[in-house]
């Protein structure tokens, strides 16, 4: 496109001083190169293939002369045919999308640096994150353009009618489970979680090595206080879950909804919370013991109950506080006196961003 530029500029350049000349110098000339173009014809030598800036600069010439009788190097149809797809190229030059302009560069580079430094985030997180930590409002599609490499896609179904159950009682609802992690060592640990379904906050965790209907129990009792607005809990079938803690929890005020056999979309909150402590968390880690995992638990919960925006509140944060309030949108800059806060969790695995005071 550049060499185009250039032959077309010599060309115009060259028209604007044959223009200077006499009419009778330029009616001498070109008599005289007809003359030379006649002996070429006559010896039927085959012309090199025309340029494009060739072809442009004779569609346009041919707008103040007479060319038909002129024209030998082609066939009118062709330069027809040229004039044709010139006027193509000018309407989709003319008609080309706008589009919105590009966020600012240092917006971009903030977003290439949240996906590079927390690898398990997708665009959705990273625009919660801008939205709610730095009052910066950006599309998740926006985030997605600027991320150094394509998100994991999303998919998946929820059974209609018990998940519209839970979601008319969300708040009401408490969803528990085990899932197990396993040491250096080879030794298994079973981590519980109770889950607020209507926030999404982690109400209770605990880690034991031998999970028995007693401890269960005693789980239930720490968590559960009869003040809340809770009504339900969601458990499984697993024969951790005996009729010993069923009536236990029936006895603090609370109805036992048990999943179907082999359905674990029936518990699905729960579920995604498992994964999600896998995937952000203990799949990067190298677990040494009991206590060690009770540490990372520790440090993960207080990032994900306070800090940590969940998708599914609009976004939000399970449990906001000062520290983690929603910043006020100021679209696409930072505001006045403010700079970007990290704070690492887990080692760096995660960062936690915020607004604070610029340095004077």
């Amino acid at each position: 496109m550049g060499q185009v530029s250039v032959d077309l500029l010599v060309n115009v350049l060259h028209f604007v001083v044959l223009g200077l000349r006499s009419h009778a110098h330029l009616a001498a000339e070109n008599l005289f190169l007809r003359k030379q173009l006649a002996l070429y014809v006559e010896r039927q030598v085959k012309p090199r293939r025309a340029t494009n800036a060739t072809r442009l600069t004779l569609v346009v010439l041919a707008r103040f002369i007479e060319w038909r009788p002129l024209l030998t190097c082609v066939q009118p149809e062709t330069l027809v045919r040229w004039h044709r797809q010139g006027l193509r190229l000018f309407w989709r030059w003319k008609s080309r999308p706008r589009g919105r302009p590009p966020i600012p560069p240092n917006l971009q580079r903030l977003i290439v640096e949240m996906a590079t430094a927390n690898r398990t985030w997708g665009e959705e997180r990273i625009a919660a994150e801008l939205r709610l930590k730095l009052g910066i409002s950006v599309s998740s599609r926006t985030v997605r353009r600027y991320m150094p490499r394509p998100s994991p896609s999303r998919s998946g179904s929820r059974g209609q009618s018990w998940s519209t159950f839970v979601r008319n009682h969300a708040g009401e609802v408490l969803a528990c489970d085990f899932f197990t992690s396993v040491t250096a060592a080879f030794r298994i640990a079973y981590v519980f979680l109770v889950l607020d379904v209507g926030t999404r906050r982690i109400v209770h965790w605990n880690v034991t090595n031998r999970p028995t209907a007693e401890w269960t129990v005693q789980q239930f009792r720490a968590c559960v206080t009869g003040e809340g607005p809770h009504r339900f809990v969601i458990h499984d079938r697993d024969s951790i879950f005996s009729a010993a803690v069923d009536g236990a929890v029936t006895a603090m005020g609370l109805r036992v909804l048990k999943t179907p056999p082999s359905t674990p979309q029936a518990n699905a909150f729960c579920e995604r919370l498992i994964g999600t402590v896998r995937r952000e968390c203990l799949d990067f880690m190298i677990v040494l013991s009991e206590s060690h995992l009770r540490r990372i638990l520790a440090e993960w919960v207080r990032h994900y109950n306070y800090l940590r925006p969940h998708a599914s509140l609009g976004p939000g944060i399970p449990v906001p506080t000062e520290s983690g309030a929603v910043a006020t949108s100021t679209g696409h800059v930072l505001p006045a006196g403010k700079r970007v806060g990290v704070k690492a969790v887990l080692g760096g695995l995660h960062h936690e961003y915020s607004l604070e005071g610029a340095a004077a």
